[in-house]
């Protein structure tokens, strides 16, 4: 079955509407993954799409289309507010052409996770320098308990909650002493000082449990990566402990 969906949400976030329109548009991994906007009406977005919309630093749009009237549209309406706040209104709107439900469920828990890291990136990360990877676990993480296993390895029990403070030493990394900053059946997030680590069930989709990391820097412009942990040392480290979890 094939129709079209409308998810949307709405927030109002404690910074500028500069802040919000730089961390949507500039690309950099720091909450989402790395992407370019060709910074003008008609210019190039990513996934072979274009931007409809370029007001900055209160309206974009960008649009990809297909055949037989295929389409997946991004918008963010960004105001501010009196108090210093800004309102954001974010539409992800499109058409989903196989299993309709199982999609749009997917499509609606990755937007609460994703726009809850954008929250987190701008009151503790803005503007840091950030190296970003993910990875999938191996095909063994595809199964009923596949994030189960994730949760358990990470320390987390059934009464974990947000707050609660996880420590993981890490083969090649070290320790990872953060606080849970997300936490639903299918998705967590971890945050620390100087990085934020997000765990994807995506195995309640019928794909592969995911992670996704963006590792921060100190701010003082003098590296475009994180400074405490080589990017590809983390990577090789963080998936050599997902295929360990699911071996």
């Amino acid at each position: 079955m094939s129709g079209e969906f409308e998810i949307v949400r709405e927030a109002e976030l404690a910074t500028t509407p500069q802040e919000v329109w730089d961390a949507v548009t500039t690309g950099t991994g720091g909450w989402l993954w790395p992407m370019e906007y060709e910074p003008r009406a008609g210019g190039e977005a990513p996934f072979g799409g274009a931007v409809t919309v370029w007001e900055p630093p209160h309206h974009l749009v960008t649009r990809v289309e297909g055949e037989n009237g295929w389409f997946n549209q991004l918008e963010n309406v960004i105001e501010a507010r009196d108090g210093g706040t800004t309102f954001v209104r974010y539409v992800h709107s499109g058409v989903f052409t196989d299993d309709w439900d199982n999609q749009y469920d997917g499509a609606n828990q990755h937007t609460d996770f994703y726009l809850h890291t954008l929250s987190q990136y701008l009151q503790h990360f803005s503007h840091r320098p950030v190296a970003w990877f993910s990875a999938d676990a191996p095909p063994a993480s595809n199964a009923p308990d596949g994030f189960a296993r994730l949760r358990a390895a990470l320390g987390l029990a059934a009464t974990s909650a947000v707050d609660d403070r996880v420590r993981l030493d890490i083969n090649g990394v070290g320790d990872v002493d953060g606080v849970i900053d997300y936490l639903t059946p299918h998705f967590v997030g971890i945050r620390t000082s100087d990085a934020m680590y997000r765990f994807f069930g995506r195995n309640a989709f019928g794909a592969p449990v995911g992670i996704a990391m963006h590792l921060f820097g100190d701010g003082s412009g003098a590296s475009d990566a994180a400074d405490d942990t080589d990017p590809q040392q983390a990577e090789k480290a963080w998936r050599s402990w997902l295929d360990a979890v699911y071996a």
